[in-house]
């Protein structure tokens, strides 16, 4: 029996570093891994960790020259090099080399980088948390490993995984993506309750992960959430959920119900100082729905002046606001310090005209405010607001019956008139007595009928006259000023959209009421003198504005509708309305999360196509709304009623006529294309769209 060969290892010696050189034989060609100026710094702090693998240098002799090139181990070698350059080793200074004679130069290089184990990461986190056991900042840990501190707490974050996972990751069952998101929540049995649920599971997703691990949770980004303050939640006794490896708006606030409790009491403290301005009533609530104030006057207060010392304060913030923005116009990027006291000027500046409202002590008495919490977290008053049943009792000019009468087509009674005329034979002789009510009111007929015709030739005041009548019936209280019976109802909703108050169309549309109201005078009976003032483009905006008020184009289940919303079909096409483009997005609270899955699938399929829609067709339904959610954002997707359909553009085009299922009088709706074409012959100019809107009535049934 032959004896094997026993193994004998290269020599390893010092050798000083002048007489190394680096071989070309070197196959590392490509630049990977940490910096040579990095491996620099750690052999500074931790000397050389490794030899390098060398092979003598011979002369055309075969002679030992005494030098030695570096096969294996070049980076070392550059970061030696980078040492000795910056005077931080000595150029003689001894290096720790293994001698190779035999073999190739090649084979040296390869096997040293093929044969490299690499860490695995679980290996690295487990080091980052023994380092951190033994006294190391993160800090520490960062700068020894030339990563940034944000790095070293996501790999503490995973090694505190419980082990359980820890272990299904080392054995591959997990993925370092799942492995992640069981870091947004520490509780180590919720981590494996979740785990062992997956194993049933189909979807395995991260982001249903964090779903079921943040069930009960509270987004930081919810209005209470921000209105309480995360700090504040923290202090009292609060948890945070945090991700550190996505984006998560904040995190998720643990205790629900302590969140609910803080904003409970900070509302009623905020409700506590409006409650002392003197208000009627005072109504607190988190969020009310959009339309709560329809049916009450609004009482608009007046803002106080500035101060003469305010006022120059303003004038001078505004001098030093202008002058950085002319001093750095050509810029092109602001230094640090101009850009923090431009954003110091536009704070003070709003503040100063952010002016406190003043109202008199009569109308405290008859009015209240609602006191809530907006879409962005912050307090919301609405204050001046007069519930019907508060307003106060004027006096009437209407029959004790309370029905109207038309002096030019009620008749009065026989027996009355008879009467009347008796009365006034025998009053004729006593002087002058006043006129008898018949009389005025045959007279006045006279006079509404011969204003009417008047009106009806002058479309300017007719115009005027509408938007007087529609400005009080919307702005005050009962319009009785007006002699216009047009009564425009801003209509409230039977069903409340959730969040509809705080979109980009419905903030818009409250502003413009406020904005209105501000501009008006106080009293209803200067509002005609302030309209004959304003110029005829204010007119044209408020007139618009009014008539917006009273759409109503809402799909209510026991009030159908069809022809109003035919028309509003024909209206949207008319204005090219965009609900995407308006600002509403298909969310789990507004679309998705109340229709079912078929739905759900059918609106991915369309905005992303078959193979994103047959990747969520076997998810559940609290994940399905999740992954379809992420899929439709950005998409402009808009469920069906939602869409605007294009007006037909040509007049050949097949037009679709409105189905009248109750007898439509033939002779009214003559008279009202009659109109329409008469209008088309008087505006040229818009006599396409005209044509376009009349061809696109979609049927009713």
């Amino acid at each position: 029996m032959t004896k094997s060969k026993k193994i004998t290892l290269s020599a390893s010696r010092d050798i000083p570093f002048n007489k190394l050189v680096l071989s070309q034989a070197n196959v590392r060609h490509i630049k990977a891994g940490v910096s040579i100026e990095e491996l620099a710094e750690d052999i500074a702090r931790r000397t050389l960790l490794a030899s390098l693998t060398v092979r003598p240098v011979f002369d055309e002799d075969g002679a030992e020259t005494g030098m030695f090139e570096v096969p294996a181990g070049g980076r070392r070698y550059r970061a030696l090099e980078l040492l000795v350059k910056k005077r931080r080793l000595n150029r003689t200074a001894p290096v720790p080399c293994i001698v190779r004679t035999e073999g190739l130069a090649e084979e040296d290089s390869l096997a040293e980088n093929i044969q490299r184990a690499p860490l695995h990461p679980l290996d690295q986190f487990r080091a980052f948390q023994a380092m951190r056991g033994k006294g190391k900042s993160e800090e520490e840990i960062a700068a020894a490993f030339f990563v940034s501190v944000g790095v070293v707490k996501q790999r503490l974050k995973l090694a505190a995984v419980s082990e359980t996972l820890l272990e299904a990751y080392a054995e591959e069952e997990m993925t370092l993506d799942q492995l992640m998101a069981f870091t947004v929540n520490p509780d180590h049995e919720r981590q494996e309750q979740v785990w062992e649920a997956l194993k049933q599971h189909y979807n395995k997703q991260p982001y249903e992960i964090r779903r079921m691990l943040t069930e009960g949770a509270v987004r930081a980004s919810d209005r209470r959430a921000q209105f309480v303050g995360l700090d504040a939640y923290v202090e009292a006794g609060g948890e945070i959920l945090r991700d550190l490896f996505q984006r998560d708006d904040g995190g998720w606030l643990q205790d629900a119900a302590l969140l609910e409790t803080m904003v409970g009491e900070k509302l009623e403290k905020e409700a506590e100082a409006i409650r002392r301005e003197g208000w009627k009533w005072v109504e607190v609530g988190t969020d009310f729905p959009y339309g709560h104030t329809y049916g009450m006057r609004r009482i608009v207060g007046e803002a106080e002046l500035m101060s003469d010392e305010e006022q120059e304060s303003y004038a001078a913030l505004k001098a030093e606001y202008e002058k950085l923005e002319d001093d750095y116009a050509e810029a092109d990027e602001l230094p640090e310090e101009v850009d923090e006291r431009l954003g110091e000027i536009e704070t003070a500046m709003e503040a100063l005209q952010d002016r406190p409202v003043r109202f008199e002590t009569e109308e405290h008495a008859i009015a209240g405010a609602f006191v809530s919490i907006d879409g962005s977290g912050r307090l919301r008053v609405e204050r001046g607001y007069v519930r019907p049943e508060d307003e106060p009792v004027a006096e009437t000019e209407e029959p004790s019956d309370g029905s109207p009468v038309d002096p030019v087509t009620d008749d009065v009674d026989d027996d009355t008139s008879d009467s009347i005329a008796e009365s006034d034979e025998e009053d004729g002789e006593d002087g002058l007595t006043p006129l008898s009510d018949r009389l005025v009111c045959e007279l006045t007929a006279h006079r509404t009928v011969a204003l009417r015709d008047a009106l009806a030739n002058d479309p300017q005041v007719a115009f005027l006259a509408a938007l007087h009548a529609m400005t009080l019936r919307l702005f005050y209280h009962y319009g009785q000023e007006s002699c216009v019976e047009i009564e425009p109802r801003s209509a409230t909703f039977g069903a409340q959209a959730p969040g509809l108050g705080d979109t980009p169309y419905a903030q818009s549309i409250d502003l413009g009421m406020d904005n209105w109201a501000k501009a008006m005078p106080k009293q209803a009976e200067g509002l005609w003198d302030a309209l004959v003032e304003w110029d005829a483009d204010s007119r044209d905006a408020l007139f618009a504005h009014c008539v917006a008020m009273t759409v109503n184009a809402v799909h209510e289940p026991h009030y159908r509708k069809p022809r109003q919303i035919a028309h509003a079909d024909v209206l949207a096409a008319t204005l090219g309305l965009d609900m995407a483009k308006a600002g509403w997005t298909p969310t789990g609270e507004t679309y998705l999360g109340r229709v079912t899955k078929a739905r759900i699938v059918e609106a991915v399929r369309e905005a992303k196509g078959d193979e994103a829609a047959d990747r969520i067709a076997g998810f559940k339904k609290p994940a399905m709304v999740e992954a379809a959610e992420e899929l439709l954002n950005g998409t402009d997707w808009l469920p069906e009623p939602l869409r605007t359909l294009s007006l037909a553009k040509n007049a050949d085009e097949p037009t679709f006529d409105i189905v009248d299922d109750e007898n439509v009088e033939g002779e009214a709706q003559s008279a009202a294309d009659g109109g329409e074409t008469a209008m088309a012959e008087t505006e040229p100019s818009r006599e396409d769209d005209s044509a376009a809107a009349s061809t696109a009535l979609v049927a009713a049934e």
